[in-house]
């Protein structure tokens, strides 16, 4: 079964699916949805003569995946692949055959490679990620760190993942030129404009902030920077620096707040710093990420314990913070940050024992770590209870995500196993029997007893990332929504004779639709499907935000800053929209109300 293989096919009806769409207050029932060539449609009066009707007997629908932070493309996740490099394994060897052996066939490749079979989940390259996110059923994925002097490059890469609608988030706080503008005493409409256009230069979707003030201070020698220090070279504290920042993205009118990588990752204690950055934004909206390595206490005999308890109520009390998690899975990754403060000090737990630590064009920082993590390591124990406790006590699902900052904590592929352990509490209890004695004792999970359901799910992972990203036709099945969705071999409204494999129904839908076309089914990608649809309609675009700003000002003030410090010159700086099509992508640009003029 293939949906739109019959020639000119554009209407399609998907019948009796057990719709979950919690945008449009569908919280389960069985009924009809309409396609008409790449979008949702209300049934039509009178069906038209030439459409393709699916019984889709009960099974699970729901929008598809967006993941709104996964390392996918850009400087550092090139050179994650290259120090993973070694760790891959060979490639298949095909021995030599004589000429009385030439009868003999080569192996068939297995069908989820057959694009691209050089790639492992920790750091796969840009067309196996596209397709591994399909198989998972997942529309979008956002590149959540760029720096704008790689901007060329990561949206030249970005293009590549070509099944996925995407974007990329433009890392500030910590550049020169930002740092001496503060200093200078600029006013807010100042910064407003700068921040404008550098999300204009970049064509990013948002703007993330990493270790504010810290990655700056580190190339100074500094190993630490709480909110309220001033900077060695500017008298600039990370407080002000985020406040600036969230005001800057609130007032230019970006729906997406500033996306924020708390100072202080992975010490013990460094709640209270997160605690404090919440506070910082002073009620302008602030996303958290990774927060799982920025919610440890200081508690118990090792000096180190879970504090997701005292965040969870945070977010639960100020309405204006949304958070993703950063869940850790044990085995094997690479941890690629723009904090080059914290990736130094971990540099000593690198396993296999390399790590590459740098600084590019006086903009930021890069470190890339490999690290194991281990069920009977008691650190790693509990940094794996404090993402599940953070899922769990965060009440509002639409506004907590679920991220594996991949590949940092795990790679975005270990996204089934996750949701398994959030909705089935007998199988997290199991495994969290296996963790080192001391890391249960930190614990609140035994405790936690509650499950997820359906529409838990479809909120972290689908409707609350369209809402938060401004993604008005995304994450939901009502009528104008782009045909986006996938079917889970799962009848819902059928009641079950025994426990579900959570992780096996979401690692390889039965159905998976991008415009309309198939891309995958049953967990494997449909490459005729692929092939066959036209490419306005199967292909994915790149998403960016357009705000208004005075650009005269800003590049007066630039143009002498880049004549004398940096090595390239301001027209070739960033990407712009002519780059975009330069290169060939569709792109789209998000909505952008402008609130202060």
């Amino acid at each position: 079964m293939c949906i739109g293989e019959e020639v000119g096919v554009a209407w399609f009806q998907l019948k009796n699916g057990y719709v979950i769409d919690p945008q449009n207050s569908d919280q389960g029932q069985i009924r009809d949805l309409w396609i008409a060539k790449d979008r949702l449609v209300a049934a039509p009066e009178s069906p038209p003569a030439n459409y393709e009707k699916i019984d889709l007997g009960g099974r699970l629908v729901m929008a598809a995946g967006i993941d709104m932070h996964s390392h996918i493309a850009g400087g550092k996740v090139n050179l994650a692949r290259q120090i993973m490099a070694s760790e891959r394994p060979p490639p298949p060897v095909r021995p030599y055959f004589s000429a009385q052996a030439t009868a003999i066939p080569p192996p068939a490749p297995r069908r989820r490679d057959m694009r691209r079979p050089d790639y492992d989940e920790t750091t796969p390259n840009s067309q196996a990620t596209a397709y591994r996110y399909s198989e998972m059923g997942y529309a979008a994925a956002f590149e959540p760190a760029m720096l704008a002097a790689n901007a060329r490059q990561t949206h030249r890469e970005l293009g590549d993942v070509a099944m996925l609608h995407r974007g990329v988030y433009v890392t500030l706080g910590n550049e020169e030129f930002f740092l001496r503008l503060l200093a200078s005493g600029a006013s807010q409409t100042q910064i407003n404009d700068y921040v404008a256009w550098m999300m204009r230069r970049c064509c990013a979707m948002g703007v993330k902030l990493v270790n504010p003030g810290g990655v700056h201070a580190f190339k100074s020698n500094r190993h630490e920077q709480e909110l309220d220090t001033p900077g060695p070279l500017y008298p600039v504290t990370p407080r002000e620096i985020i406040y600036r920042l969230a005001r800057a993205v609130y007032e230019i009118g970006v729906r997406f707040p500033l996306h924020v990588h708390c100072n202080n990752l992975g010490r013990a204690g460094n709640v209270a710093t997160t605690l404090a950055t919440i506070k910082a934004a002073e009620g302008f909206p602030i996303h958290l990420t990774h927060v799982q390595f920025h919610a440890y206490g200081d508690a118990g005999d090792h000096k180190f314990s879970s504090a997701a308890a005292l965040i969870a109520e945070a977010v639960n009390q100020n309405p204006n913070v949304t958070i993703d998690v950063g869940q850790i899975l044990f085995g094997s990754t690479i941890t690629a940050s723009g904090d080059s403060m914290t990736q130094f000090r971990q540099s000593a737990y690198a396993r296999p024992k390399k790590y590459i630590c740098m600084d590019l064009e006086c903009e930021g920082g890069c470190g890339l770590v490999p690290i194991g993590y281990k069920n009977r390591n008691f650190v790693n124990g509990v940094q794996w209870a404090v993402g599940l406790e953070l899922f769990l006590l965060v009440t509002d699902k639409n506004r907590i995500f679920l991220t594996t900052d991949h590949p940092n904590g795990a790679a975005f592929t270990a996204y089934p196993r996750i949701i398994r352990l959030l909705m089935d509490p007998s199988y997290r209890a199991e495994q969290f029997a296996k963790l080192h004695p001391d890391a249960q004792k930190q614990s609140l999970l035994p405790g936690l007893t509650q499950a997820f359901n359906w529409v838990d799910i479809a909120r972290m992972t689908r409707s609350g990332p369209a809402q938060l990203l401004g993604l008005a036709d995304h994450g939901h099945l009502g009528v104008g929504a782009v045909a986006d969705l996938v079917v889970y071999d799962v009848c819902p409204a059928t009641p079950a004779g025994a426990a579900m494999d959570y992780a096996k129904i979401f690692a390889a839908p039965y159905l998976m639709l991008r415009g309309g076309h198939v891309l995958s089914q049953n967990g494997e990608i449909q490459a005729a499907a692929w092939d066959a649809a036209p490419p306005a309609l199967a292909a994915g675009c790149t998403h960016y935000v357009w705000p208004e700003c005075d650009e005269k000002f800003i590049e007066s003030r630039l143009r002498p800053f880049f004549s004398d410090y940096l090595g390239v010159r301001l027209e070739n700086y960033g990407f712009g929209r002519d780059g975009l099509a330069e290169i060939g992508v569709q792109s789209r640009i998000a909505a952008c109300n402008n609130r202060v003029s």
